[in-house]
């Protein structure tokens, strides 16, 4: 039985900037959603990484390649009837719009909290290749998302379980009455 658009799993992208959390809350919406889950690391080229890594954030001509990756991640899952979830800043609007341009029904999470509450868990985070000095850079590019984007804003706070808990019950489709 093929299910319908209305029924299919969502596709999502939890958003925001470095330390937001995004992984840990994808990883925890994936697995309630029972649907893939992807890490936009994982689609930057080494020369995005190395860039990175050295403290130089990265161009628009810098982001586009990893940002199409990503768009194809998300149309794949949805061609397949998967659904599925994966993390990406898509700080800017042009940027959501690429992916959009790949998947037009894609949910964007975006997670926020405070400089001061994300500058702290970056302090804390090793193994990571983005600096804590190009946090300021990212919220001076955040763009919010406009009210014709399909999406919404969950404030950090709360634990990671019950952003995800929250988020899922934003995704569920509602039964018909």
């Amino acid at each position: 039985m093929a299910l319908s658009v209305e029924n299919q799993p969502p596709v999502v992208v939890v958003m925001g900037v470095s330390g937001v959390g995004k992984t840990t809350v994808a990883q925890l919406l994936a697995d309630r959603l029972g649907v893939p889950c992807a890490e936009a690391d994982d689609f930057h080229p080494p020369a995005n990484i190395a860039k990175m890594s050295a403290g130089i954030p990265l161009d628009d001509a810098d982001r586009l390649p990893w940002l199409q990756a990503i768009g194809g991640w998300l149309a794949e899952r949805k061609a397949a009837g998967t659904g599925g979830v994966v993390t990406c800043s898509a700080l800017k609007r042009r940027y959501r719009d690429t992916l959009r341009a790949y998947c037009p029904d894609t949910f964007f999470l975006h997670l926020s909290g405070t400089p001061g509450l994300v500058g702290d868990r970056l302090s804390h985070r090793t193994g990571h290749f983005m600096p804590r000095s190009l946090l300021d850079s990212q919220y001076a590019a955040l763009e919010p998302l406009g009210p014709d984007e399909r999406g919404t804003v969950l404030d950090v706070g709360p634990a990671p379980r019950a952003l995800a808990d929250r988020a899922a019950d934003l995704l569920r489709p509602t039964e018909p009455r």
